[in-house]
C-alpha cells in the first residue's frame, strides 16, 4: 500500500534523487501504541466529524475536534482518531469516497477534500496546506484508507500537518526551549572511551561516523564542538548554541515541526539540522542514530520482534518527517 500511496502521491515531481528515498519507506509496516484504545476518551483523542450533526454550521465540512466527557452519546457519523496517529487501533470506518485537492479559498495554500467537504484542523480551520505536492501526499494517505476503518498509524504526514498548524504557531517559543535545553546532551556529542577494550570498537566508529558531522557543524555555524565522555555530559560553548537557537527562530512552522520530530526520534538536533541543512540523507541519519546498537547486534545478534521493529520504527519516523520536510518547501522541486 505505501508503494502505491508514495507512487500516485508524487507522480508529478521530477527529482529522482528524492523520489527513490521516498519509494523505498514503508509507512505501513509497523504501528507503536501510546495507551490502551479501550480505556475511553482522553485529552490525546479528536474527532473527526462530517459536520451533519452540527444544525449551527451547515457548511458540510469534516473537522477534527476534541471529546467530550459524554462521547459514549457521540452519533456515528463521527470518527474517533487519536490524535498521535500513531496507533495500531483501525478507528471507525471510511466514510468518504473520492479524496481530492484543491486551492484554498484565498489562493495561499492547498487544501483536501473528502467528497464534497472541506478537512479541517482541530480548532475548526481548513487544512491550508503550504504546497500542492504536500497536499496530494496527504491526500494520498486518506485514498489508500480501507473501506473496513481508518488507520491512523499509516498517515504521519497528516500528524506532522496538524502538528505544524496547530502545535507549532501555539508553542513555538517551548518548543525552541526545549529542543535547546537537549543539546548539551545531544547523541553526537557524547564520545565512547578510547582506552577500555570494551568499548575501544564503539570509539572508533564515532570517529569514523561522527566526525565528519562534527567538522560540518563547525563549518556551518562556525564554533567548534565539544565532545566528551561523561555519564553526566557536558556544556557546549555559548557561541554554538546561541547560533543554533537563531537557527531554529528563523525556521516557518513546517520546518520546526519536522525538525523537533526529528530531534525527538534521533535523540539529536545535530542530526536533526544535519538533515533540515541537506547534510545527512534518510539512510546516512539513521545509521548514525543505531550506531552503537548496531554494533551489539553484530556481535550479539538480533532479536526478532525487537530489533527488527525498532528499526522499522525508525525508518518510518525519519523517513516521513524528511518527506514532510521536504514537500512543504515550495522551492524544494523548482
Amino acid at each position: 500500500m505505501a508503494a502505491s500511496l508514495l507512487n500516485k502521491a508524487l507522480k508529478p515531481i521530477k527529482h529522482p534523487n528524492f523520489l527513490s528515498a521516498l519509494r523505498s519507506l514503508n509507512f505501513s509496516s509497523i504501528a507503536t501504541a501510546h495507551g490502551n484504545p479501550s480505556d475511553g476518551p482522553s485529552s490525546s483523542s479528536f474527532t473527526f466529524d462530517n459536520a451533519n450533526n452540527n444544525k449551527e454550521k451547515d457548511d458540510n465540512s469534516i473537522y477534527i475536534k476534541p471529546p467530550t466527557s459524554n462521547a459514549s452519546t457521540e452519533k456515528t457519523t463521527s470518527v474517533t482518531m487519536p490524535m498521535s496517529f500513531m496507533t495500531g487501533s483501525i478507528v471507525g470506518k471510511r466514510f468518504y469516497e473520492k479524496v481530492t485537492t484543491r486551492e484554498s479559498d484565498d489562493g495561499v495554500g492547498w487544501t483536501v477534500m473528502l467528497d464534497y467537504r472541506t478537512l479541517k484542523t482541530p480548532s475548526k480551520r481548513p487544512l491550508k496546506l503550504p504546497t500542492l505536492a504536500l497536499a496530494k501526499a496527504i491526500a494520498a494517505e486518506w485514498e489508500y484508507q480501507q473501506t473496513d476503518g481508518i488507520r491512523p498509524f499509516t498517515m504521519p504526514l497528516m500528524k506532522l500537518a496538524c502538528t505544524a498548524l496547530e502545535r507549532v504557531p501555539l508553542t513555538r517559543t517551548k518548543i525552541i526551549e526545549h529542543l535547546m535545553k537537549k543539546f548539551d546532551q545531544d547523541l553526537v556529542f557524547c564520545r565512547a572511551p578510547e582506552d577500555n577494550t570494551l568499548t575501544a570498537g564503539v570509539h572508533a566508529r564515532q570517529v569514523e561516523k561522527v566526525d565528519p558531522l562534527l567538522s560540518w557543524l563547525n563549518s556551518e555555524f562556525g564554533f567548534q564542538p565539544i565532545v566528551y565522555s561523561s555519564f553526566f555530559g557536558g556544556k557546549q560553548g555559548e557561541g554554538l548554541s546561541k547560533a543554533v537557537e537563531n537557527l531554529l527562530k528563523k525556521t516557518d512552522d513546517c520546518e520546526l515541526a519536522a525538525i523537533d520530530a526529528l530531534a525527538a526520534v534521533a535523540h539529536s538536533l545535530v542530526i536533526s539540522l544535519g538533515i533540515f541543512r541537506g547534510k545527512l540523507q534518510i539512510e546516512e541519519a539513521i545509521e548514525l542514530i543505531r550506531l552503537e546498537e548496531d554494533l551489539q547486534v553484530d556481535k550479539w545478534g538480533l532479536v526478532e520482534g525487537g530489533h527488527d521493529v525498532d528499526i522499522a520504527d525508525l525508518k518510518v519516523q525519519i523517513s516521513s518527517a524528511t518527506v514532510f520536510l521536504g514537500l512543504s518547501r515550495k522551492n524544494f522541486f523548482h
